[in-house]
């Protein structure tokens, strides 16, 4: 498992225990309640071993309920409560009441509230996974960022609703750029990086894309991310970007690539 060592730059931190998990130093500072699932701890079986958080790709429901509540008890939140998204790749993000607990945000790849124990859930096994919180305004959002959602900017769009529905300034917000899949991992196709080169021209080339050759690339998702949210004013100082890859460490978090897709999902969340 690669976990950065740095005492003084230790961007994703692993909490042990029957239910690891992981969290963000700055977000913990700042007094978030959060995490990231890990796929230790659960109930589930075979391909879902053990702690799938999804309902969608034909796990037992029950043992699925199961894994929700355990890492809610770790965490500190309750499964009951929760809202979810079920993520399409764009950047549409809702903003979510008392009255959406228990249920699901349709056509919705971020959520974000300013209601205490109001537990927002987004799932993962590759893709990006974004963390906000302002301690001032007492706002936490998350955004499930994959390439489409990166190309959409979600980082930035999440910045911009929590300025417009609860006037956030983003100089509070801080942010954490969760576990994803690395650059030596993601090979995207030469149409996909066509998207990035276009999209992101101010940024240079070659700090997040490398051509292999034969319509292949390498494409940095955590410094596009990175880019894209320190552009729209989140400071260094409030933003830590992990250097955990999924499918490299496919055997504590599930990977879409590591897997060929026989998987569950990861879980990020945050609560008030």
């Amino acid at each position: 498992m690669h976990f950065n060592k740095s005492n003084n730059n230790q961007s994703t931190v692993l909490h042990q225990g029957d239910v690891p998990y992981i969290t963000f130093p700055k977000l913990d500072n700042a007094g978030l309640v959060h995490g990231f699932s890990t796929r230790i701890g659960g109930v589930s079986e075979g391909m879902y071993a053990s702690m799938n958080l999804s309902y969608t790709r034909g796990d037992d429901e029950e043992k699925v309920d199961e894994n929700f509540r355990r890492i809610g008890k770790a965490i500190g939140f309750k499964a009951e409560n929760l809202v979810f998204s079920n993520q399409i790749h764009k950047t549409d993000i809702a903003v979510v009441t008392s009255e959406n607990c228990g249920s699901v945000m349709t056509n919705m790849d971020g959520l974000v509230t300013k209601e205490k124990g109001v537990p927002l859930y987004t799932g993962y096994a590759d893709c990006v996974p974004l963390f906000f919180y302002d301690p001032e305004k007492k706002v936490a959002g998350m955004a499930h960022s994959g390439w489409r959602g990166t190309v959409g900017r979600i980082g930035a769009n999440m910045i911009e609703v929590m300025g417009r529905e609860f006037a956030c300034d983003v100089k509070d917000i801080v942010a954490a750029v969760g576990p994803s899949i690395c650059q030596d991992c993601y090979e995207i196709s030469e149409d996909v990086a066509l998207e990035f080169i276009h999209e992101f021209q101010e940024l240079p080339q070659e700090s997040y894309l490398i051509e292999k050759g034969n319509g292949k690339f390498q494409l940095d998702l955590w410094k596009v991310n990175e880019h894209i949210l320190k552009e729209a004013g989140i400071t260094e100082e409030h933003l830590d970007v992990t250097d955990v890859c999924t499918c490299c460490n496919h055997k504590l978090l599930f990977s879409h690539r590591a897997s060929k897709g026989k998987r569950g999902n990861l879980g990020g969340f945050v609560v008030l």
